[in-house]
């Protein structure tokens, strides 16, 4: 087996008096792609922050290939950082920029590479992602889905060993889903990065993921595989693959009484 890449040791995370992550440990051995799943305010997005080292957990650490985060100088973390590519919720591409340019950013901003290598660089990247050509387009002229593959070619452009994806599916139609699942699965396995995704959809990741962390109200119920995962007598588990209204997941912010028992006294003190 190989190293992890990423592991977290005992960490807990609060803003404030709200605690958010709970004693959380898990690892991520190098070269895989784990999904994050959970209901919302588990504590995903958390998590990638802390990967990402823009907060420090409370307690417990968070290592980087055997190194405590925490003690990253600001050389080290800034490495740390072009070492990775990060594809968000929708896209983030720089509107006032052509997709030749939104591409070339990084490569303008991190590199020292002449423009005739970066111009070929770019136009490979489109090509890996199947939008050579539009390279002279604005992002206001390109669909969700191509949009989309132009913020992954963008994520990829200098070949980061870490790839952190932010529900890189919402907002996409069914076929557009299965092309970027097929191609972030296609790109990890090409580039052989460690990845982590965080998702809500359920049986599309399952597909292409190697290992599945699920968090409920900031612990970890799961990491394991996605076959281990359908086989989980969970009713935290069931009731989000399921998608289902009723179990440990509330509906109702918690309250002393809902609405259905508040018009039942009133009618009841009416009688």
């Amino acid at each position: 087996m190989t190293r992890p890449f990423i592991e977290f040791q005992n960490v807990a995370f609060a803003y404030g008096s709200r605690p958010i992550l709970r004693d959380v440990s898990f690892s991520v051995q190098e070269g895989r792609f784990a999904a994050v799943m959970g209901g919302s305010g588990s504590g995903k997005t958390t998590i990638m922050r802390l990967v990402t080292g823009q907060i420090a957990p409370t307690s417990g650490k968070v290592l980087i290939k055997g190194k405590d985060l925490a003690g990253f100088s600001a050389s080290e973390l800034i490495a740390h950082r072009r070492r990775m590519g990060v594809l968000f919720q929708h896209g983030a591409l720089f509107t006032d920029l052509s997709v030749y340019d939104n591409i070339a950013f990084p490569m303008r901003e991190l590199t020292e590479l002449p423009e005739n290598i970066i111009r070929d660089l770019v136009l490979l990247k489109l090509n890996a992602v199947g939008l050579y050509g539009v390279e002279n387009l604005m992002p206001s002229e390109l669909s969700g889905g191509m949009a989309r593959r132009v913020a992954l070619a963008r994520t990829i452009a200098l070949d980061p060993e870490l790839m952190l994806y932010d529900e890189p599916f919402t907002g996409l139609d069914p076929i557009s889903l299965g092309v970027i699942a097929d191609l972030i699965h296609r790109v990890n396995k090409a580039l052989h990065s460690t990845s982590i995704m965080v998702t809500h959809d359920i049986e599309k990741s399952l597909s292409i993921v190697d290992q599945v962390i699920f968090l409920a109200q900031g612990e970890i119920l799961f990491s394991g595989s996605p076959q281990e995962m359908r086989e989980l007598d969970s009713p935290w588990v069931q009731q989000f693959v399921g998608g289902l209204p009723n179990g440990p997941v509330a509906f109702r912010y918690p309250a002393s009484n809902s609405l259905e028992q508040d018009l039942l006294g009133n009618a009841v003190q009416a009688a």
